[in-house]
C-alpha cells in the first residue's frame, strides 16, 4: 500500500474512534440550562438546569438503554405485526418487540442525521427517509433544539417531497430524570415514589397486557388512571396513555413532573399532541432502567398506522410541524 493511502486509512480508522458509537454529540447553553443532542436519530442526550439532570443522559459509547431521547418518527410507539396499509396498499415494516410482534418507535432513531446548523443556542438536524418497502415514502424530516432561559424547545418539521400523500406520526421519548442517581428496579421504583406526575388527559386508552396494543378509551372519573392534578407515584406504575387532553387557549398541553429536589419539569407539546405515554419501567432490567419516568407527548398514540386514529396524510410538497418545550424550575421541595 502507498504511504500516502495508508496514512490517510489509519487517520481515518483513528478519526472514527474518536467519534462516539452514538454519533457527534452536539453541545448547546443558554442562561442556566444544558443540552446535548446526538447524531444518532438527533436524539435529546441530555438536558440539566443550574447542572441538574433534567432527562436521564446516557454513555454516548454505549447502546442508549431504554429509548431515551429518542425522536420517534415517522411513528411513535408500536404497530401490530409492523404492517398497515395506507391508501389501498398493503405495507410491512421490522418486527422490533419479537415477544410482542410488533414494529416499535419508527425508523428515525437508528440512523445518524445530517448537521444543518449549530450555535451556541441551538442545532438543526436534518434525516430523509430512506427507500425502504415498508415505508416508500419520501419525507425530510427536520428537528430543531433551541435554548434560552426560559428551556429548551424542540421543533420537529416533516416535509413530503414526494408526489404522492404520506402517513405521518411525531413522538418523542424523553425520560424525566427522578433528581437520583439509583440503579437497579427497587432502588429507582423507590426514588419515584417520592415523585408527582401530573397529565392532562381525561381519557386512558386501555391497553391488551400481552401487547400493549390499544383496544379502547375509558373515562378517567373515578380511576387509578385519573391524573389530571399532581398525583403521588407511590404504589403506581404505568406503561399507559392518555387522550382527550386538557388544552390552554392555544391548543397546547402539558405535563408536570415534580421530584423530591424541588424541581418540576413542565413538558408542553403545542396543538398536534393528541396523547400522552407514560412508563415508569417497572420491573425493568437494571441496565435499560433509567432513573425516572418516561413521559412522552405523542400526535398519535399507538398503532395509529393501522388504526388511523389522528394519523397526519401530508399531501405531497406540503409540511406538518410539532413543537415541544421543556421548562423546569424550583419549587419548594
Amino acid at each position: 500500500m502507498e504511504p500516502r493511502r495508508a496514512e490517510a486509512k489509519a487517520l481515518g480508522r483513528a478519526a472514527a474512534l474518536r467519534r462516539p458509537i452514538t454519533g457527534q454529540q452536539y453541545s448547546i447553553s443558554s442562561g442556566p440550562y444544558s443540552a446535548t443532542i446526538a447524531e444518532l436519530g438527533a436524539g435529546l442526550r441530555a438536558l440539566t438546569l443550574e447542572g441538574h439532570d433534567i432527562v436521564v443522559s446516557y454513555d454516548p459509547n454505549r447502546t442508549i438503554p431504554c429509548c431515551n431521547g429518542y425522536v420517534l418518527v415517522p411513528f411513535p410507539n408500536r404497530l401490530e405485526d409492523g404492517e398497515y396499509s395506507f391508501e389501498g396498499t398493503d405495507h410491512a415494516l421490522p418486527i422490533d418487540e419479537r415477544d410482542r410482534q410488533t414494529a416499535l418507535h419508527g425508523l428515525g432513531y437508528r440512523y445518524m442525521w445530517d448537521l444543518k446548523s449549530l450555535t451556541d443556542t441551538s442545532v438543526t438536524l436534518t434525516w430523509r427517509t430512506p427507500a425502504i418497502i415498508g415505508y416508500p415514502f419520501d419525507v425530510l424530516v427536520t428537528v430543531t433544539y433551541s435554548l434560552d432561559d426560559d428551556g429548551l424547545a424542540m421543533t420537529c418539521t416533516a416535509t413530503n417531497l414526494g408526489e404522492c400523500d404520506a402517513p405521518w406520526a411525531f413522538g418523542m421519548h424523553p425520560w424525566l430524570s427522578n433528581g437520583r442517581s439509583g440503579y437497579g428496579n427497587d432502588e429507582i421504583e423507590a426514588d419515584n415514589a417520592l415523585c408527582s406526575l401530573r397529565i392532562p388527559g381525561n381519557a386512558h386508552v386501555i391497553a391488551s397486557k400481552d401487547r400493549l396494543l390499544p383496544q379502547g378509551e375509558e373515562s378517567v372519573e373515578h380511576t387509578a388512571y385519573d391524573i389530571r392534578e399532581a398525583t403521588s407515584l407511590r404504589g403506581r406504575s404505568f406503561d399507559d396513555a392518555w387522550t382527550d387532553l386538557d388544552r390552554a387557549e392555544d391548543g397546547s398541553s402539558t405535563a408536570v413532573f415534580t421530584r423530591p429536589d424541588g424541581i418540576a419539569v413542565h413538558l408542553t407539546g403545542d396543538a398536534t399532541i393528541n396523547a400522552w405515554q407514560v412508563c415508569t419501567g417497572t420491573g425493568f432490567p437494571a441496565e435499560s432502567h433509567p432513573a425516572g419516568v418516561a413521559v412522552e407527548p405523542m400526535t398519535a398514540y399507538a398503532n395509529a398506522f393501522r388504526t388511523g386514529r389522528d394519523l397526519v396524510s401530508i399531501r405531497a410538497h406540503e409540511c406538518y410541524e410539532t413543537t415541544l418545550r421543556y421548562h423546569a424550575e424550583h419549587v419548594s421541595a
